[in-house]
């Protein structure tokens, strides 16, 4: 899922090689965290949020068919 969402993340940005991704595994869910350049955080984030929660729902998809559970957090 890591590669999913950073395949994602650079096709939305200007700067694709200021993407990361951090894996946080825990007990029941896993925590992905996306880290952008400044510029970009309005590309992944949308208007009203819209591209955030289609990533979101992209990833609980991919996660749900591997039995797993996950979720996407934007960090600085």
């Amino acid at each position: 899922m890591k590669d999913l969402l950073l395949y994602i993340a650079k096709s939305l940005v200007d700067n694709p090689d200021q993407v990361e991704v951090n894996e946080i595994a825990g007990e029941k869910a896993t925590v992905l965290e996306l880290k952008v350049a400044e510029g970009d955080r309005g590309k992944i984030i949308g208007k009203e949020g819209r591209i955030i929660k289609a990533i979101r729902i992209i990833i609980n998809s991919a996660s749900a068919k591997l039995d797993k559970r996950a979720s996407v957090e934007i960090v600085e």
